[in-house]
């Protein structure tokens, strides 16, 4: 189904079927993703019609007319933005039909196992161990910055599973239970007082190799797919004009006239300007994604994201004035959503510091445009070759 009037015409038919105001939430979402009207890009059977991404916005737009309830993408947005995506492209059918479903409907929150105290920047230098056992994994090793591990029933992990070869070619990529009993989540307070984040700690946690994801030692490769993904997802969101940090700053200008100068005056069009900008090519990166998988120009997008908060947060501090310098609670927190816009100015400017580190490093992301969008000499690497059990940690 690849024509705007056929798919307009099944919403409303399934709306005529399923009356959102008396169905219950759940069962609606269920029915809506079995009829293939939840990413209509997938393929039928796993919650699409294999139609251009582009229509998705018409889909969506035709529900929420209609009061329809949405999936809380804000809620599980690792689950949509990454781990679905990876499931996709390198699961098998059975993974497919087994996640994918309750991913969308929010049945199950996703996490992502990542980062770790020694190899946050460098990915592949990672120590969490998978070892063979039988039909299943054995994975030791300590994961941080974990976003919803705390909410999860499941992640998506990468392990060391060959520690003899380099450090890039001895990964492995799994899908681990979070409700295992041998994993620990802890909170990770940060600067703003939150514990939006997560330690994790997998001590001896068993995964059965049907939850591999990829082939043995192709973690890597894996890994990348979902990046990319999660780059164009944090950088690259389909916002409206004048919306997120902007939005906030610009309202702030527009209710405090007594602040302004000709100088902020200056300022602030030069952020609306490169905010707009940046926006527009993160929709245009978002048209990309229907022809093909995220490429690279995403970092470029993510590292303009992280700039840009922290620019317009920092200038919004100095607008408020007085105000700005105030905070309005300490108090630990485990919110159930990533807020880059909450709160008042001094929340958003501490916030906003870790814009720049999340969904990689704008260090790394410089590295990647650098090598592989100008196609740069790359950067000098004495331990590509070499086994990862014998570089010093």
């Amino acid at each position: 189904m690849t024509d705007t009037a056929q798919l307009r015409s099944a919403v409303r038919e399934f709306l005529t079927e399923h009356d959102p105001s008396t169905s219950d939430r759940l069962e609606f979402l269920r029915a809506r993703f079995d009829a293939g009207l939840a990413w209509v890009n997938y393929p039928a059977g796993l919650g699409g019609l294999d139609a251009p991404r582009e229509l998705q916005q018409v889909v969506d737009a035709e529900f929420a007319a209609a009061g329809a309830p949405d999936n809380d993408p804000a809620g599980n947005g690792i689950g949509l933005g990454m781990a679905a995506p990876t499931i996709l492209r390198f699961g098998t059918d059975e993974q497919r039909n087994r996640y994918l479903r309750p991913l969308w409907t929010g049945e199950e929150i996703w996490c992502q196992l990542f980062s770790e105290p020694g190899a946050g920047s460098d990915l592949a230098a990672l120590a969490t161990r998978a070892v063979r056992d039988g039909d299943d994994w054995v994975v030791e090793g300590q994961k941080v910055w974990t976003s919803f591990a705390h909410k999860a029933k499941w992640a998506i992990l990468v392990a060391r599973s060959d520690p003899d070869a380099p450090k890039h070619k001895g990964l492995s990529y799994f899908v681990c239970d979070m409700t295992d009993p041998n994993v620990q989540v802890r909170p990770l307070r940060q600067i703003t007082g939150e514990a939006e984040f997560n330690e994790v700690f997998l001590n001896g946690v068993r995964i059965p190799d049907s939850q591999r994801l990829g082939e043995v030692g192709q973690g890597w490769q894996v890994a990348m797919g979902t990046l990319m993904n999660e780059r164009v997802a944090i950088g690259g969101g389909n916002t409206g004009r004048e919306s997120g940090m902007i939005g906030v700053v610009s309202q702030e200008w527009r209710e405090n006239p007594q602040n302004r100068t000709p100088a902020a005056h200056d300022r602030l069009l030069q952020l609306w300007v490169e905010a707009e900008a940046t926006r527009l090519t993160g929709q245009r990166l978002r048209q990309q994604l229907a022809v093909g998988t995220p490429g690279p120009e995403g970092s470029a997008v993510k590292l303009a994201f992280a700039r840009l908060n922290q620019e317009i947060s920092g200038f919004e501090v100095e607008l408020a004035g007085e105000r700005g310098l105030e905070y309005d609670d300490w108090t630990l927190r485990r919110p159930e959503n990533v807020a880059f816009t909450g709160r008042g100015p001094g929340y958003r400017y501490l916030r906003a510091k870790g814009n720049s580190i999340e969904g990689g490093t704008s260090e790394v992301l410089r590295n990647v445009i650098a090598e592989r969008v100008l196609g740069l000499p790359p950067e000098i690497r004495t331990d590509k070759d070499v086994p990862w059990k014998e570089l010093p940690r």
